[in-house]
């Protein structure tokens, strides 16, 4: 872990985020979801987030948890079998959704109060035992537009309304109901930073607008101007220049410089077979640095690790130090 911290600094990286929940476990102790099974196997001692934590402070680095899988769990996760009721369904009564390939994924409902309060405490935890500089949340904190149909819902809703849903889930004002219950979720959690006395700094790393918005309810723009967002991170995975760049000018994007808060865009370095050559990463980055926006890889193991592709690390390690060696 030391090593690779030293190798980051050493190649121009300022902060690190770390993620400490995915898959329905957390790579830390905690009270209120499972240690992932190999983390549990090796020992907790090695407290793996604490201990990059520590070393990446130690190089003026900051260092963020990021919350991979926001809402969604395995379908078969505890959490789920001893909470049906916590889990958005569609109309027809199925909750679950395919995700990243085949496999099943169900969400939990930010509109429940035992949801809100377990997921605040999934951050608060480990922010302090950790002591971290704010979160970051990604497209997985949402609202997948298809669900909301679940008993809660449906009459935490006609309670609000007098109505029952619409079968339609594209309707405008049903989605603005739900957008709003997400909201919610999201306003609780900046108020619990405040009472806990952490950090209050909170890295949104969404998808392009549009999309974010008509898929995930993820009202990126309201969640910027209303100042509960603190970072935008807009993910850009295109595989073409001329796709990067085409997403680079979203109107969305471009009226964000001038909100008023830092606004970066995630690149794709490699996730399993699929390597960016470092020609065309430095290109991507020259796009976004030109129009004023900071970079923020994904992920690790595809800068010059077990992802690194045809190059080799060492050759894409050195590319790296290049493009970033001067800090500033």
């Amino acid at each position: 872990m030391r090593q690779s911290v030293n190798d980051l600094d050493r190649a121009g990286f300022t902060a690190i985020y770390l993620n400490v929940w995915s898959r329905g476990t957390t790579f830390h102790r905690s009270n209120f979801a499972p240690v992932e099974p190999p983390l549990q196997k090796a020992g907790l001692a090695l407290d793996p987030i604490c201990t990059l934590s520590r070393e990446g402070h130690a190089r003026d680095m900051k260092v963020v948890p990021w919350f991979e899988y926001g809402l969604m769990e395995p379908d078969d996760a505890e959490v789920v079998k001893q909470h049906p009721e916590w889990v958005l369904t569609r109309a027809n009564g199925n909750p679950v959704m395919k995700m990243h390939g085949n496999h099943k994924r169900v969400w939990l409902n930010p509109s429940h109060p035992e949801v809100r309060a377990r997921f605040i405490g999934l951050v608060i935890e480990v922010i302090k035992r950790c002591q971290m500089d704010g979160l970051q949340l990604d497209d997985h904190f949402a609202w997948p537009v298809e669900l909301g149909y679940d008993p809660y819902t449906v009459a935490l809703y006609k309670q609000e309304t007098g109505a029952s849903p619409p079968r339609d889930y594209s309707n405008r004002f049903w989605m603005k109901w739900r957008r709003r219950q997400l909201t919610g979720l999201l306003r609780e959690l900046r108020q619990a930073l405040v009472k806990e006395k952490l950090p209050v700094h909170i890295s949104l790393a969404p998808g392009p607008f549009r999309f974010a918005y008509n898929n995930w309810l993820q009202d990126w723009e309201l969640w910027t101007v209303g100042k509960l967002i603190d970072e935008l991170v807009v993910q850009n995975y295109a595989y073409s220049l001329k796709g990067f760049a085409k997403d680079l000018d979203q109107p969305a994007l471009r009226k964000a410089r001038q909100w008023g808060l830092p606004v970066h865009i995630g690149v794709l370095a490699g996730f399993a077979k699929r390597t960016t050559p470092m020609p065309v990463l430095a290109e991507k980055v020259r796009l976004a640095v030109e129009r004023g926006h900071g970079v923020i890889y994904f992920y690790w193991e595809g800068l010059w690790g077990q992802h690194a592709g045809k190059e080799g690390g060492l050759q894409r390690l050195g590319r790296f130090k290049q493009m970033h060696g001067n800090k500033n």
